[in-house]
């Protein structure tokens, strides 16, 4: 396939993703948003515009060279690590669903833990492909940006954080015993930050029988199968959810999943997860093609993030593993989400149009 077709693929396949996740938005949220701020528009006015500006980042990232991105990599993880600072502060950073996570602007809001995936993806591509026999920097910084994304709490964005540095670390040819370790300690710090927090601890007991609490830490993971069971191939069709109807809580944004199915059904299943193959496909195709380091591990990077971040929501979504707060890629709602997810794609555009 010739370097034009696969990019156009790969942009073709985004953008789809993107309007069916606009539709679901909208389709998901309508009732709420009517509830909520009398406007059953309102999510989908939001996503909208942050859409119409990703389609606009995701050009212009496209056409500027990624090596800008290795001299810059250190001004990156700067900026980002005070952003990870700054928000973890009263008074600046928001409370939104009992994290510190967001930078408030009107009714809008940022979220810099996305941009730390990028950024560290960046300096770690960067740092890896100079210095592939020393990988202990980048670890430390992991858990830094880790520790700094735990303090709001957001479990979930800090497990798809470490988890890309576990895996570039393994594509750059660090020894296999390395891992066998790190996951051994990995274990044991998630253990205790499990009993740290009760409520991660009510996660667990809910994800083991969420019927022991169906009111409670249950609640949303029987709502979810609710969802999912009944959808049969064709769904109740589009806007026919009952679970949205002050069931799910929040549906527009990490179960989604659980209203495509319901309203979609297995055949709308089947496209959503074909649209992702695609993308991910696409993505390592062109990390493996590429034969510059930099823009390898750069590219494997940012498809690695969207692999295994759809991945753990669908796990999640479908009772596979407990609650972790992480939405799906492209279809969640989520304006921060979208805007760096945009940018990492014209990212990985450039790489595949200007490898060196």
């Amino acid at each position: 396939m010739k370097k034009n077709s696969v990019e156009l693929l790969l942009v073709i396949s985004v953008v789809a993703l993107t309007i069916i996740g606009l539709i679901m938005i909208y389709s998901s949220s309508n009732v709420w948003a009517l509830y909520k701020f009398n406007d059953s528009f309102k999510y989908l006015k939001n996503q909208g515009l942050f859409f119409i500006l990703s389609l606009f980042l995701m050009y212009l990232v496209s056409k500027i060279d990624y090596y800008n991105y290795l001299k810059n990599s250190n001004k990156i993880f700067f900026v980002i690590l005070i952003l990870l600072i700054l928000v973890i502060i009263p008074g600046i950073g928001t409370m939104r669903n009992g994290s510190r996570s967001w930078f408030g602007i009107g009714s809008f809001g940022i979220q810099p833990s996305e941009f730390a995936k990028l950024g560290l993806i960046i300096f770690s591509s960067k740092y890896l492909s100079k210095n592939r026999k020393s990988f202990i920097p980048v670890l430390v910084i992991a858990i830094i940006f880790f520790g700094l994304i735990m303090l709001q709490p957001d479990f979930g964005t800090g497990i798809v954080l470490m988890m890309i540095i576990v895996a570039l670390l393994f594509v750059s040819g660090v020894d296999v015993n390395f891992f066998v370790r790190i996951g051994f300690l990995g274990l044991i710090g998630i253990t205790g930050l499990i009993l740290v927090a009760p409520y991660r601890l009510q996660r667990i007991s809910s994800f083991i029988n969420p019927w022991n609490d169906p009111l409670g830490s249950g609640f949303q993971i029987i709502q979810s199968l609710y969802a999912i069971g009944p959808g049969g191939l064709f769904g109740f069709g589009l806007g026919n959810s009952r679970q949205k109807h002050f069931y799910l809580p929040e549906p527009q944004t990490d179960f989604i999943f659980s209203i495509i199915c319901e309203e979609l059904g297995f055949f709308g299943v089947l496209l959503v997860v074909f649209l992702f193959i695609l993308i991910i496909s696409t993505g390592f195709k062109i990390a493996s093609k590429c034969e510059d380091l930099f823009g390898k591990f750069l590219a494997f990077g940012i498809t690695f993030w969207i692999a295994f971040q759809t991945v753990l929501n669908l796990m999640v979504v479908v009772g596979l593993i407990p609650v972790t707060g992480v939405t799906l890629p492209f279809l969640s709602y989520g304006g921060s989400s979208l805007l760096i997810l945009y940018i990492a794609i014209g990212i990985v555009l450039n790489i595949s149009r200007y490898q060196r």
